[in-house]
């Protein structure tokens, strides 16, 4: 960024700030709700809606401990309350893996863990920032998983900002400024407003201005960490103290935390958007900001990690099976409520209730509690890619990994013959919880969720896709995902369903069929027909991961 461009900014908007203002026009209605947040109406039922009472005793029987006694809420509070945040690899999530199957054993389901490869284990501390000039002020920070550490003591320095460049050598001149600095090396924001909240209330050349200008610096700044080779160690090795980044959900008080960068051991923190543009603008205006800090941190080196695999196995086809599919593993900014304590509690608590209630399936009902789908869908890929048996005898695979909302959608993906199949399963289930669902059409699979791994091999799988309740930007990968986001009307609906759902699949005479769209759909996103099999090699251990 120029040194002009955010004088010229700021000077606009003052000047903007003086002009006329025209009367405000009357509050506009709040926005109607979500599609999906409503039922589908009473008229217009599918066929696959029941329009009667539900008269399978099993079914009633999951009814009524799940929706009547269940224990969703409880195990929610225990895992995002007591135990947080679980990074693969690290302590934590050990913990909480032993307390799964400690949880399955006390209901008499057998559980076990699965190892799969090892990954780069990192132990979190607290990291404290002060500003102390030009003035005092505490700085609202989250330490990126895997980042480095002060040493338990505390270090001070200038805050100056990345310098643009647009090659590796432009990159190596400016190198030698960091030593003893605190380097700022992500976009700032103009304002830290939401962005509906100036859409409703700026003038239209504020509005315009605010963009235009803040698509001008996110540009500038798009990509500039990746284009100097081993940008973080570099830094490191030239005598940085720290690197201070924001990645703002576009929420006051939001922001996402990720992983900092592998082998870096620099000191790597996300600021909050108030206090990063804050000294953005310090150091911008050379008002030389210092900051002191001190962050504690453990990097514990390649640990083995697993997943953890709950069983109940089937009386008349053990060799078939219905996976019930959640990832266990979370980003650190906050406990890991929706992104994925809620699927994990669904696939909990469903297996709670089939225990219950169907303790003798015809198939074996698998659930698998996933590690490493942040950094790759490793887990869930592993898992497919070392038992192909599993693969072959699939039934369905039901995963949940979009927020805490009920599921309001489901469908085949690739698999056109099952839509019927499905439809089938939800004629059983009581309308109360299938009037939500919007059955969708055959279509390509999205990448990005532990669905994958079984449809790029050609097995049965969906996603039970929720009701956002703003999940992009409230929660997912936030330092706001914790426990009072949960909606637990929505989760024990959820877990209700996908014991429902197993137990159907499980019961099903037939096989699900494995015959493939004519023609294949394209990659979404892409002019390039879907292909199967397709299946990426997970990533068995954290050699060469980025972050």
């Amino acid at each position: 960024m120029t040194p002009s461009l955010l004088r010229v900014a700021l000077l606009a908007l003052s000047v903007a700030a003086t002009a006329p203002i025209a009367l405000l026009s009357a509050q506009s209605a709040p926005p109607a709700k979500a599609p999906n947040a409503t039922p589908i109406p009473a008229d217009s039922y599918p066929s696959y809606v029941r329009r009667n009472q539900v008269t399978d005793t099993i079914l009633i029987k999951i009814w009524n401990e799940g929706m009547v006694r269940g224990q969703a809420a409880v195990h929610a509070q225990v895992l995002l309350d007591s135990i947080g945040a679980r990074l693969t690899g690290s302590p934590n999530m050990e913990r909480a893996q032993d307390w799964l199957i400690a949880t399955y054993s006390k209901w008499g389901i057998a559980a076990r863990k699965e190892q799969y490869g090892t990954w780069n284990s990192w132990k979190r501390g607290a990291s404290i920032v002060q500003l102390t000039a030009p003035r005092f002020k505490m700085i609202e920070n989250t330490a990126m998983s895997w980042s480095g550490n002060t040493g338990s003591k505390w270090v001070e320095g200038e805050v100056i900002r990345l310098q643009p460049y647009n090659s590796d050598a432009a990159f190596s001149a400016w190198l030698p400024s960091v030593k003893g600095k605190i380097v700022l090396a992500s976009a700032p924001r103009i304002s830290c407003r939401m962005p509906e909240q100036i859409a409703q209330f700026a003038q239209p050349g504020t509005q315009s201005l605010l963009a235009s200008t803040q698509d001008g610096i996110n540009a500038i700044f798009a990509g500039m960490t990746q284009l100097a080779d081993s940008f973080y160690v570099r830094l490191k090795q030239a005598g940085a103290l720290a690197v201070f980044e924001l990645n703002w959900s576009n929420y006051p008080g939001i922001s996402r935390v990720f992983g900092s960068p592998r082998n870096s051991a620099l000191p790597s923190l996300e600021v909050g958007c108030e206090d990063y543009s804050m000294l953005y603008r310090l150091a911008h205006f050379n008002q030389g900001p210092h900051v002191r800090l001190m962050v504690e941190s453990e990097a514990l080196g390649e640990r083995p990690v697993f997943n953890v695999i709950g069983e109940i196995k089937g009386q008349t086809k053990p060799n078939e099976y219905v996976v019930l599919s959640a990832h266990f593993d979370s980003w650190e900014g906050h406990s890991g409520a929706t992104d994925n304590g809620t699927g994990t509690v669904t696939m909990l608590e469903a297996m709670r209730l089939l225990k219950l209630a169907y303790p003798k399936p015809a198939r074996t009902i698998l659930v698998g509690h996933w590690s490493g789908e942040e950094q790759g869908i490793n887990g869930s890929g592993s898992f497919a890619e070392d038992h192909p048996e599993i693969v072959a005898g699939l039934q369905f695979t039901f995963n949940q990994d979009n927020g805490t909302g009920r599921i309001v959608s489901l469908g085949p993906t690739i698999f056109p013959e099952n839509g019927p199949r499905l439809a089938k399963y939800l004629s059983a289930i009581p309308s109360e919880i299938t009037r939500w669902i919007r059955m969708q059409p055959p279509a390509a699979y999205s990448a990005g969720s532990d669905h994958v791994p079984w449809l790029c091999r050609g097995a049965p799988a969906l996603n039970l896709n929720a009701l956002s309740w703003d999940y992009s930007y409230t929660t997912w990968h936030t330092n706001r995902d914790s426990f009072d986001k949960v909606v637990f009307d929505d989760l024990i609906n959820n877990a209700t369903l996908a014991a429902m759902l197993a137990y159907l699949a499980s019961e099903d005479p037939e096989r699900s069929s494995r015959v493939l769209m004519n023609p294949m759909p394209n990659i979404p996103g892409t002019q390039t027909p879907l292909v199967v099999p397709n299946c990426a090699a997970p990533l068995r251990n954290s050699a060469g991961y980025r972050r």
